[in-house]
């Protein structure tokens, strides 16, 4: 059985940052109400897909998962363990806002089978922390890295964002040497991306902010990727850094096209080829669950096309495409179409084969969309 990954959204949050579109809420009114009906879904799946996959790696997203107590990710871990073959050494992540947690909080959140976590930092910039509406300074983010690893983890990644209004490369570039005076493991830095439905996104419809333009976004993408190698960090995906060995396996199965179920609010799940997608309101959510046993609102089988397209998008915007797999997937007539463009690639250094692999250099990953649109 191929290993696949489990994710849990925990919707509750203190604050709304003016760019996030994911569903969060800052009502804890039904906090344990949630955790029963996250329960009653595991439940359903549990029964179908219990002795078919073995899961080695846990997700906690949000919201601000570490805003709940460690006995509400304890006791949904173990549900979890109770209820699916989990592997013995399954990464467990948690996303972590500073300031929420103390030392004895996360020794807490460890104990409970925590063993990698995120921290959303976003800059190390007084000015952009305030713009982004971020509840932290960037003394209070330091130290919450400090924080984390005193108290006992040896696997830490951080979220910081580029090409923020007015951010100039000097700036950007303080905010990676910064990251790298911290003990950390992994880096994703993204792109600030304009979401519809966002706060961020009024503001700039209404002119009140303006975005800079693609040609400054991809300088500092640039600039990104170059500081990474000489620090020891190696580029796996698009927008994710990390030290030998500290890759993300969850995110990985997003990436490499594995399976991977979902739970709670607006959660996202694809299983043997199939997608679903759960209600994103809380109250209608428990409503459903207590009713249906899940909260499906909705869900698609991909054609076959669209499955080679997402494939062999998400494949090249990591590790690569491995040809092998692809050809077992689909055939070889992805291959045989694009095989000129393929080698145009390889040519001007945009791409690398090696060990039956198409994958993208450093100069290649600042083209991608590019590269992306010419492949089919």
């Amino acid at each position: 059985m191929k290993n696949s990954g489990i994710y849990i959204h925990i919707p509750f949050c203190d604050h709304k940052c003016i760019y996030c579109d994911f569903y969060s809420i800052t009502n804890y009114q039904n906090i344990s109400a949630y955790l029963d009906s996250l329960k009653i879904e595991i439940d359903t799946y549990a029964a179908l897909y219990k002795d078919t996959h073995v899961f080695d790696s846990i997700f906690f997203g949000g919201g601000t998962p570490s805003f709940m107590e460690p006995g509400y990710i304890s006791e949904i871990i173990n549900y979890i363990k109770k209820n699916f073959k989990c592997t013995g050494d399954a990464e467990i992540t948690m996303e972590t806002n500073p300031g929420t947690v103390d030392e004895e909080k996360i020794q807490a959140f460890l104990q409970a089978g925590i063993n990698r976590i995120s921290i959303g930092i976003q800059s190390f910039d007084e000015g952009d922390l305030k713009f982004l509406t971020r509840i932290h300074s960037a003394g209070l983010a330091k130290q919450t890295v400090h924080t984390v690893k005193q108290a006992g983890c040896n696997n830490i990644s951080i979220d910081l964002i580029f090409n923020l209004p007015g951010q100039s490369k000097e700036k950007w570039r303080y905010n990676l040497e910064t990251a790298f005076t911290l003990p950390i493991d992994h880096i994703s830095a993204y792109s600030l991306i304009l979401e519809r439905g966002t706060i961020l996104n009024k503001l700039v419809l209404d002119g009140k902010v303006q975005l800079e333009g693609e040609e400054h976004d991809a300088g500092l993408y640039e600039e990104t990727i170059a500081f990474m190698a000489p620090k020891g960090f190696s580029q796996y995906e698009v927008s994710n850094f990390c030290k030998p060995g500290f890759e993300c396996r969850h995110n990985n199965h997003y990436w490499h096209y594995d399976d991977y179920l979902s739970f709670g609010t607006s959660a996202h799940s694809f299983m043997n080829g199939k997608r679903w997608w759960n209600i994103s309101s809380l109250n209608l959510y428990i409503e459903s669950v207590k009713h249906k046993k899940h909260a499906v609102a909705g869900s698609e089988v991909p054609a076959e096309s669209e499955r080679l397209n997402e494939y062999t998008m998400l494949a090249l915007r990591s590790n690569g495409i491995e040809i092998t797999r692809l050809e077992k997937l689909f055939g070889t007539g992805w291959y045989k179409k694009n095989q000129a463009y393929i080698g145009s690639l390889a040519a001007s250094q945009y791409i690398v084969i090696r060990d039956n692999c198409i994958s993208l250099t450093p100069a290649g990953y600042a083209v991608c969309d590019e590269i992306l649109v010419h492949l089919q």
